[in-house]
């Protein structure tokens, strides 16, 4: 059973950085992995993911701002932000699955508890 947690949250002020992590256990090396996103008051959506060969995909309203990575090692998933803006307040999410279709546009497996970012 896969378990994930996510960390890296924070309060930060507009144009800033914040990296969030996600560690994942019991976690096999051929897996999806991806950071999703919620507002309040709005729909979840993906924000990026990235393979088992580490090839990415982001969501239009970050591309050139964060940068999805993951460390098979060490079982953990990354997410550096950068140019922080109020729109990108929500909770965070990391997800995993077997199948990018499945996690992208469908619903993930594995889900870790969020990490709360706002951007003021």
């Amino acid at each position: 059973h896969v378990q994930l947690v996510e960390s890296g949250g924070g309060s930060v002020e507009a144009g800033g950085s914040l990296k969030l992590s996600c560690v994942a256990s019991n976690l096999t090396i051929r897996t999806v992995m991806g950071w999703f996103r919620q507002a309040p008051g709005k729909e979840r959506e993906g924000v990026a993911a990235i393979d088992s060969d580490r090839t990415t995909t982001y969501a239009d309203s970050v591309k050139g701002r964060f940068s999805i990575s993951r460390d098979n090692a060490k079982n953990t998933l990354y997410l550096q932000m950068n140019s922080l803006s109020s729109e990108d307040t929500a909770m965070y999410y990391c997800a995993v699955d077997r199948s990018f279709l499945t996690l992208w546009f469908k619903n993930a497996t594995y889900w870790g508890q969020g990490t709360q970012v706002t951007v003021s």
